[in-house]
């Protein structure tokens, strides 16, 4: 029988904060596994966040977010673009703020609904190394961020404005929504003015097209927030220039 480590205060097991990673072992592994990969956890609340960096040494996996809602902000010039980091991903906040680019540009952190992470550090590193499995889980993670910041990019090319937010918000029920019967929910309080950060749009251009796709009936608002998607995802995109961004 594994015997288990004694869990620490602040200590979860990583296998029961993320059960993912359970389906990549066996049963007999998976068991063992969970009495020796214990990892520290953190909580942040909502507001700006400045992160210190727990795990950021050279052999630190870095932080993996277990629920919550994060925001990081890129800064160049007189612009500011936004991407959402939520459940599943990993971040390593001090490995490249900006300052060193050959354009420098500045990096903020929101925290939009309360984080909980967990420190994947080097211990975490070198007991997670036992199993080869998880170590490819947790690059997945890192990947599936990567993939995700390259749909944004895509549908940031996007002419109409109204097209954008409804592959965005897809891409958004797809990560975070849920099946209701009013719809698919996506849980989401953001902003007219962050929208448009993440699709790569004015503010008022975003308020005059959310306003035509409620007017059509493809989404709707929820009274404590968020969003219901009402239809099917859409298989073809408009190709005039109405609505085109500005």
């Amino acid at each position: 029988m594994t015997q288990r480590r004694e869990t620490q205060p602040g200590e979860v097991c990583l296998l029961d904060a993320f059960p993912q990673l359970t389906a990549e072992l066996e049963t007999a592994e998976a068991e063992r596994a969970r009495g020796e990969l214990m990892v520290r956890v953190e909580r942040v609340p909502a507001g700006a966040w400045r992160p210190t960096s727990p795990a950021a040494g050279p052999m630190d996996l870095g932080l993996l977010l277990i629920d919550g809602l994060l925001a990081r902000h890129v800064l160049v010039a007189d612009t500011r673009a936004t991407e959402l980091i939520g459940r599943g991903d990993l971040l390593r906040p001090s490995d490249h703020e900006g300052e060193d680019a050959p354009v420098p540009f500045g990096v903020a952190w929101t925290v939009l609904e309360p984080l909980t992470v967990a420190v994947l550090d080097a211990e975490v590193t070198e007991a997670a190394c036992r199993w080869p499995q998880l170590i490819v889980a947790i690059v997945k993670a890192a990947v599936g961020r990567s993939f995700s910041l390259a749909d944004h990019f895509a549908l940031s090319h996007l002419r109409r404005v109204d097209d954008r937010l409804m592959v965005m918000f897809w891409h958004f029920a797809d990560r975070w929504g849920s099946v209701r019967p009013e719809g698919v929910v996506v849980p989401l309080r953001l902003t007219h003015e962050m929208l448009g950060e993440i699709i790569g749009a004015q503010r008022p251009s975003v308020t005059t097209a959310l306003g035509q796709i409620e007017a059509a009936g493809r989404i709707s608002r929820r009274r404590e927030g968020g969003w219901v998607l009402h239809g099917e995802p859409p298989q073809r995109l408009q190709t005039t220039d109405e609505g085109a961004a500005k």
